[in-house]
């Protein structure tokens, strides 16, 4: 007993904590979860994103934006509404896209996952995230836009 005791202070004290302590996680109404490996962030940084327990069957946009009153759609938002399927500032995900989203939204993995690095700019248009609050969010895509019940907001800082 004393030596478990030993080793668990030991480890404590040894192994450094702060490896994951940066990294936020918010749960969503319907179980979903979004987690960022930093939410102080250094201009033109990079944050890694993941998602598990997403609805596979409703497509989602995943960016930086402007937060919102409550109840509004999060917007502006970092590099805009991504239809092209390009850039590193927002992502479309739609497992089941309109015919012309095919090819450009990138489907959900497995159980409603996802994964990608998100460009951070302290600059939304002519918003200053200094300034004003601004958040790593998701919210359902175009097809369901009125709907907020999809909404998550991890709120950022710049360093």
């Amino acid at each position: 007993m004393r030596k478990a005791l030993l080793l668990s202070l030991f480890l404590v004290l040894v192994v450094p904590q702060n490896s994951f302590a940066a990294s936020k996680t918010v749960t969503g109404a319907f179980g979903q979860s979004l987690t960022a490996s930093a939410t102080s962030v250094s201009n033109n940084g990079l944050i890694t994103v993941t998602g598990k327990r997403f609805d596979e069957s409703v497509g989602i946009y995943l960016a930086i934006c402007v937060v919102p009153k409550k109840g509004l759609q999060p917007t502006p938002c970092g590099g805009g509404v991504n239809k092209a399927g390009v850039g590193e500032g927002s992502f479309w995900i739609s497992s089941n896209p309109p015919p012309y989203g095919i090819g450009l939204a990138d489907p959900f993995q497995p159980g409603g996952r996802f994964t990608y690095q998100i460009r951070v700019s302290k600059q939304i248009g002519k918003f200053d995230c200094t300034k004003v609050k601004c958040a790593i969010t998701v919210r359902a895509d175009h097809l369901r836009s009125e709907d907020r019940s999809f909404d998550l907001y991890l709120p950022i800082t710049f360093k």
